[in-house]
């Protein structure tokens, strides 16, 4: 979805807000999740502002995986000029608490973001109606990648 259409579908005319705290991230990801039985992997594409360019959906898996490759993330972000990106994605399981793997690709993706020049500002994982996790407020992405 892109800023287009963010802008008919609830802004009408005017320009988005910019994305500042990680409970707004979650409340995008979550409208944008449309089968809660598996794990969608997001990225917000983000001006240098942070107003959301738009969401991509990088991967759906199953339950308690999806493939997620760089190479995905970064495409959404390199087509729309984004100067910055937001990973998310949900936890079927309800559990906000990061994975190995999310750990290991949040990680991989922020240098990846350094190497293209794009920010990795944060990685945020929701469940259920109202639980996120903020890898930036938990102090979990390695600051030497951003």
């Amino acid at each position: 979805m892109y800023v287009a259409e963010l802008k008919t579908r609830k802004y009408r005319g005017r320009k988005p807000p910019a994305v500042t705290r990680p409970e707004q991230v979650a409340r995008l990801v979550r409208k944008s999740v449309s089968d809660p039985k598996r794990e969608h992997f997001f990225v917000l594409l983000l001006t240098t502002r942070h107003v959301v360019l738009g969401i991509e959906t990088v991967s759906v898996g199953s339950l308690n995986a999806s493939i997620v490759h760089p190479r995905e993330v970064f495409r959404p972000a390199i087509n729309a000029a984004a100067a910055a990106i937001i990973l998310a994605h949900n936890h079927p399981s309800g559990d906000v608490a990061p994975s190995d793997d999310d750990m290991e690709i949040t990680n991989r993706l922020a240098d990846a973001g350094k190497l293209l020049g794009i920010d990795v500002l944060d990685h945020v994982i929701v469940a259920g109606d109202s639980a996120y996790l903020s890898f930036r407020e938990r102090g979990l992405l390695d600051p030497s990648t951003i």
